[in-house]
C-alpha cells in the first residue's frame, strides 16, 4: 500500500502525496516474517492468539523490493532511510548484490562531512526552508540542492552494518567520523545531534562548493533514535553484546545463499479412465480416491478458510478478508481438525476465469509457478504441488492433449521450467513436505455460510456444482464445425426496430443446434432481462446466469474463445490474481492505463487498488464493452507474467497502455492477414489465451513475425527466420507506447465490434518514414523509458545552463534530480497533452537535440526553453528549403492543428532533409545569442 514513508511526509514536496516506499515495504516484510506463528499470549495463549502470516504476502513484498531498489520511491531516487531495511534491524533484502548496490548509491549521493542527508533536495531545516508552511512548491526544491541537512544517524547504521558484515574497516571508518561530530556534555557523555545544517550566511558558498563550509548542529540533542543506535554499536564493537543477542531470529543471515529447492509434483487423475490413459503413456498416477484419507481441494477453499482467521464476535472482528492464496500457500500440506488437506494451484480453477480452459496456458502457468517456487521457497521442507488431470485436458483428436502429455514427460525427467522437480505420489512426499497446522479452526463449527473443505452445504468441493446447469443439457448442439466456418456473430437487440419477443427467443434457444447462436440469444436476454431472469426452460430455476454457466463450460470444451470471452464478460468474471498482477507491474515502475485515449476515457493506474475497484475501473474505461473489459484483464495478467520472466522486454517502457495494446494487436492481424477491421477483431477475439500471450510476447520482443490463417477463424503465429531485431527496428515496444490514430469513438457499448480495435495506420513494414515514425522508431523515441535512460542528459541543460525548465505547448517541465521516476511522470503527462503522434514525436526529437547543449559552454539560454518554438523554427527552415528547390505548394500542405508541413512528418530523422538535421539547426539558431564568441553554430 501507499503511505507517507519513514519520514511521514510522503512525496518530497511535503504536500501529503502518498507513494510506494521501499523502506515501508521492507519493514512490512520483516514484520510478517518475525510475527509468523507467534503466540501473542505466550505459554498462556491458545490457538486463537497465534499470528499467521502468509508466505505469498511475504514474497510479494520481496518481489517489490527487488524491483524497486535502489530506488526509494517515485519522488526519491535514493533515500538513506532504506539503510534500516538493508541492515539492522530489518535485514529485509535477500540479494547481497542489491544490498551493496543500494548502500553504494546512498554513500555516493547522500554522504557528506557530518553524516548523510535523507534524500536529494530535502528542505527540512535548511536555511532556504520557509518555516511558516509545511509544504514546498515543486520549483522550490531546486533551492535545497547541495545544502540538504546531514544526519549523523545514518553513520550509526553503517557502524552496525560493518559489525554484522564482519567489516572492521568500515566500523573503524565511521566510528572515527562520528566521534568528530559528537557533542560532549560537561560530564563527558557524547551525544548524537539530530542533524547539521548550513549557516544562513554560508549558503552561497556551499552552493558554489558543496561540503566545504562548517555546519552547525540543529534539532534535538540527542536524537534518541541515533543515540540508541550509537550506544548499541559501541556495545557490539567492544564485545559487551553479541550479534545474536539483538537479532534472536537470525535475520542477519537472510543474504546467505540458500540450497537449491526441489519442487515435488504429485499428478492426480480425475477418474479411473484418465488414470488408464496415462498408464498407457507410461505415466503412473493416482486418482483422488486412491489418496484417502488425504483430501484435495481447490485453492479458493483455502482462501475461504483463511477468511475465518481473526474472527471474533465479542470484539466485533470479521476476520481476514477473502483473498486468493498464491502458489506458496497451496504448496504445503494443511492439518485442519485432525484431517490432512492438500490444495491445488489457483491457476487451474477454470470456474474463476477461462485461462484454465486452455491447456497450453495451464502448462505455461505451471512452468512459471515451478520456477517461482524454486527461487522463492524459504520454508522448512519441500514445496509440494498437487496437479490434477481433468476431463477438460483431454483432446478431441488424441486421448490426451499433446502439450499436457509433453509436460508430464518432462516432469518425469526431473527438470522443468528451470526448476528441479521430483514427480511422485502424495503419500511419498509426506515425510519431506512442509506442513501447516491451522489451529484457529480447532473446535469451531463452520457457521455464517463459510466455505469449508468437504462441506457441500457451504460450497466445499463436494458440493454439486453443476446442479443449476442442467437446463441446457437437453438442448441440441453440434461439434462446433459450423461455428468455425461461420465465425462469431453478435445479434443486435431490436435490429429490425421492433420489440423483441423474449418468449420466442427462449423457444429459439431451445431449438437451435449452434452454440454461437445460443450465445447470441442469451446475450440478448442478458441485455434486456438481466442475469437473474428465469427463462422457464425445463422448469423453474433456469435463469440466464445458469444457462450462461452451462454454455461457458461447453464453449470452453470446444475452444470457442470468442464465445467464452463474451460469456465471461456477461458473468462479470474476474481474474483473482488481477490485483496482484497490477501490483507487480506497478512495483516494476510501470504505470498502467486502461481504455483508449484520450483522457478521461483512458484511466491511469498509478497505485495498487483492490480487485473489485480495479474491475469497475476497467469496465468503465472499456465503455462497458464486456469483451474488451475481459480482454483487458487477460492482457494485464500476461504482462505481469512476462515482466517476471523477461523483465528486459520492458526496459524502455514506463507506461503500459492496455487499450492501445489491444488496438495494436488487431492492427497487426489486419496487416498480416490482409483483412478489414471487423475480420481482424474477430480473429483477435478467437485467439486462445496462449496464442494471445504468444502474440503479445512477439510484439514486446520487437522481432519480425508472421501470422497465417489455418482455418477461419483460427490463425498461427510464427517467427520469421531472418528476424534479427535491431535497436532501430524494435517495432513491438514502440507499438505499446504509440498513440495510433483511432477509427473513432465507440457508438455502441454492447458488442465488442463497437470498440475501435484496429487502427487505420500504414502497414508496419512500409518504407514511408511517417508510418515508421508512428509505429516504430518515432514512438520508441517518445517512450518514457528513453527519458529515464537520458534523464541526466535532459536534466543537464536545465541545470548547467541555468535553464529553469522546458515548456511544451504552454506547460512547463521543471528540473529534477537525475534518476527521479517522478520526472518521467511529468514528461509523460506533458507529452500526452499533444494529441497528434507525429507532432509529439517532433517535440521528442527536439528535446533529445537539446541534450547536446550539456556539452556546450553556454551560460544561459533563458529561464524557460520553449520546445514547440524550436519545432516550428525547424519547420520554417524545411519549408523554405523545399520552396527554394521548386516544391509545389500542394506538396507542402500544413497540418491545420499545428501548422507543421506534413512532408516534414514524412521525412526520415537523418539525411540532408531529415528531421533531426533541421531540429539541430533550429536549436543552434535558438541559442545563437548565448553561444560563446567564435563558437560553431552547429556541432
Amino acid at each position: 500500500l501507499l503511505d507517507y514513508g519513514m519520514w511521514e511526509r510522503g512525496d518530497k514536496t511535503n504536500q501529503g502525496i502518498i507513494e510506494l516506499n521501499a523502506s515501508s515495504i521492507g519493514m512490512a516484510k520483516a514484520a510478517l516474517e518475525a510475527l509468523d506463528e507467534l503466540n501473542l499470549f505466550g505459554a498462556k495463549g491458545g490457538p486463537g492468539s497465534v499470528v499467521h502470516a502468509l508466505a505469498d504476502d511475504i514474497q510479494h513484498c520481496q518481489s517489490i523490493l527487488s524491483s524497486m531498489l535502489p530506488l526509494a520511491s517515485m519522488s526519491k531516487e535514493v533515500d538513506a532511510g532504506t539503510l534500516a531495511i538493508l541492515t539492522y534491524p530489518a535485514f529485509a533484502v535477500e540479494d547481497m548484490a542489491l544490498v551493496n548496490l543500494t548502500k553504494e548509491e546512498i554513500i555516493s549521493k547522500l554522504q557528506g562531512r557530518y553524516g548523510c542527508c535523507r534524500f536529494l533536495r530535502d528542505g527540512h531545516k535548511t536555511p532556504k526552508e520557509d518555516p511558516s508552511r509545511l509544504y514546498y512548491e515543486s520549483a522550490e526544491l531546486k533551492l535545497f540542492e547541495n545544502i540538504e541537512c546531514e544526519w549523523p544517524l545514518f553513520w550509526t547504521y553503517l557502524i552496525l552494518d560493518g559489525i554484522f558484515t564482519n567489516s572492521p574497516e568500515q566500523v573503524q571508518e565511521y566510528q572515527e567520523a562520528l566521534e568528530g561530530i559528537l557533542i560532549k556534555q560537561k560530564d563527558g557523555i557524547p551525544l548524537v545531534p539530530e542533524l547539521y545544517s548550513v549557516p544562513h550566511d554560508k549558503v552561497e558558498e556551499e552552493y558554489g562548493s558543496p561540503h566545504s563550509v562548517e555546519r552547525i548542529p540543529l534539532g534535538k540533542l540527542p536524537l534518541k533514535w541515533a543515540q540508541s543506535l550509537y550506544v548499541l554499536g559501541n556495545l557490539l564493537a567492544e564485545g559487551f553484546l553479541a550479534p545474536g543477542e539483538i537479532d534472536p531470529l537470525n535475520r542477519r543471515f537472510s543474504t546467505i545463499p540458500k540450497p537449491d529447492v526441489v519442487v515435488q509434483v504429485a499428478v492426480l487423475a480425475e477418474s479411473e479412465d484418465i488414470k488408464a490413459l496415462l498408464l498407457k503413456e507410461g505415466i503412473e498416477v493416482e486418482t483422488v480416491a486412491d489418496i484417502h484419507p488425504l483430501h484435495v481441494q481447490p485453492s479458493r477453499v483455502l482462501g475461504h478458510i483463511y477468511a475465518r482467521l481473526g474472527r471474533n464476535k465479542r470484539l466485533g472482528l470479521t476476520g481476514r478478508p477473502y483473498r486468493r492464496i498464491g502458489v506458496l500457500g497451496t504448496s504445503k500440506f494443511y492439518i485442519i481438525r485432525n484431517t490432512m488437506f492438500s490444495f491445488t494451484p489457483q491457476f487451474i480453477d477454470h470456474q474463476q476465469f477461462y485461462l484454465a480452459l486452455d491447456n497450453q496456458m495451464i502448462v505455461e502457468m505451471l512452468r512459471t509457478d515451478l520456477s517461482y517456487l524454486s527461487s522463492r521457497w524459504r520454508m522448512t521442507g519441500r514445496p509440494t504441488v498437487t496437479f490434477p488431470i481433468s476431463q477438460s485436458m483431454l483432446s478431441g483428436s488424441t486421448p490426451l492433449d499433446p502439450a499436457v502429455l509433453a509436460m508430464l514427460r518432462k516432469l518425469q525427467d526431473g527438470y522443468y521450467g528451470g526448476a528441479r522437480v521430483q514427480a511422485g505420489k502424495l503419500s511419498d512426499f509426506l515425510t519431506t513436505s512442509c506442513f501447516a497446522h491451522l489451529s484457529f479452526l480447532d473446535g469451531k463449527a463452520p457457521g455464517n455460510g463459510q466455505c469449508f473443505p468437504g462441506d457441500p452445504e457451504h460450497g466445499g468441493a463436494d458440493a454439486g456444482e453443476d446442479d443449476d446447469f442442467r437446463s441446457l443439457h437437453e438442448l441440441p448442439y453440434d461439434d462446433g464445425k459450423e461455428e468455425e466456418e461461420e465465425g462469431w456473430r453478435v445479434v443486435v437487440t431490436g435490429a429490425e426496430g421492433g420489440p423483441v419477443d423474449h418468449e420466442a427467443m427462449v423457444q429459439l434457444l431451445k431449438d437451435t443446434h449452434n452454440l454461437q447462436d445460443q450465445g447470441d440469444i442469451l446475450y440478448i436476454l442478458f441485455k434486456d432481462k438481466g442475469l437473474d431472469w428465469d427463462t422457464g426452460l425445463q422448469g423453474k430455476g433456469s435463469t440466464v446466469r445458469c444457462l450462461l454457466g452451462e454454455l461457458y463450460q461447453r464453449a470452453g470444451g470446444q475452444h470457442l474463445w470468442g464465445l467464452v470471452r463474451l460469456i465471461s464478460g456477461m458473468l462479470r468474471q474476474k481474474v483473482e490474481e488481477l490485483d496482484w498482477a497490477c501490483s507487480d507491474l506497478l512495483a516494476h515502475q510501470k504505470h498502467l492505463t486502461v481504455g483508449l485515449p484520450p483522457e478521461p476515457r483512458e484511466k491511469t493506474i498509478t497505485a495498487p487498488i483492490p480487485l473489485e475497484q480495479l474491475s469497475l475501473l476497467i469496465e468503465e474505461a472499456s465503455d462497458h464493452n464486456i469483451t474488451v473489459a475481459v480482454l483487458t484483464q487477460e492482457i494485464i495478467v500476461f504482462l505481469a507474467m512476462s515482466i517476471r520472466t523477461h523483465p528486459d522486454l520492458f526496459a524502455e517502457m514506463f507506461r503500459l497502455r492496455i487499450g492501445l495494446i489491444i488496438q495494436v494487436m488487431a492492427t497487426e492481424l489486419a496487416q498480416s492477414l490482409n483483412c478489414n477491421e471487423a475480420e481482424a477483431t474477430e480473429s483477435l477475439m478467437s485467439l486462445s489465451p496462449s496464442e494471445l500471450k504468444n502474440l503479445l510476447h512477439h510484439i514486446l520482443s520487437g522481432k519480425e513475425f508472421g501470422v497465417q490463417r489455418n482455418m477461419s477463424p483460427a490463425i498461427s503465429i510464427h517467427l520469421h527466420s531472418n528476424a534479427g531485431a535491431t535497436k532501430s527496428e524494435r517495432a513491438g515496444i514502440s507499438k505499446l507506447k504509440s498513440d495510433m490514430k483511432m477509427v473513432g469513438h465507440a457508438r455502441n457499448t454492447d458488442g465488442y465490434q463497437a470498440w475501435p480495435m484496429a487502427a487505420q495506420a500504414t502497414p508496419r513494414r512500409s518504407a514511408e518514414p511517417c508510418a515508421r515514425r508512428l509505429l516504430q522508431e518515432s514512438l520508441e523515441d517518445s517512450a518514457e523509458g528513453r527519458y529515464t535512460q537520458r534523464q541526466s542528459r535532459i536534466y543537464q541543460p536545465m541545470h548547467s545552463t541555468q535553464c529553469h525548465g522546458l515548456s511544451i505547448e504552454g506547460y512547463v517541465l521543471p528540473s529534477s534530480t537525475t534518476r527521479e521516476i517522478k520526472f518521467s511522470v511529468h514528461v509523460e503527462a506533458l507529452l500526452n497533452r499533444v494529441p497528434q503522434p507525429e507532432y509529439r514525436q517532433l517535440l521528442v526529437e527536439a528535446i533529445l537535440v537539446l541534450t547536446m547543449l550539456a556539452d556546450v559552454d553556454i551560460q544561459s539560454i533563458g529561464s524557460i526553453v520553449h520546445v514547440e518554438k524550436i519545432v516550428h523554427l525547424a519547420n520554417d527552415m524545411f519549408y523554405k528549403d523545399q520552396m527554394d528547390l521548386g516544391a509545389e505548394e500542394q506538396m507542402l500542405e500544413r497540418d491545420p492543428a499545428n501548422g507543421v508541413c506534413r512532408l516534414l512528418y514524412d521525412s526520415a530523422p537523418s539525411g540532408r532533409f531529415g528531421t533531426m538535421t533541421y531540429l539541430t539547426k533550429a536549436v543552434a539558431t535558438y541559442v545563437q545569442d548565448f553561444l560563446p564568441a567564435g563558437a560553431c553554430a552547429v556541432q
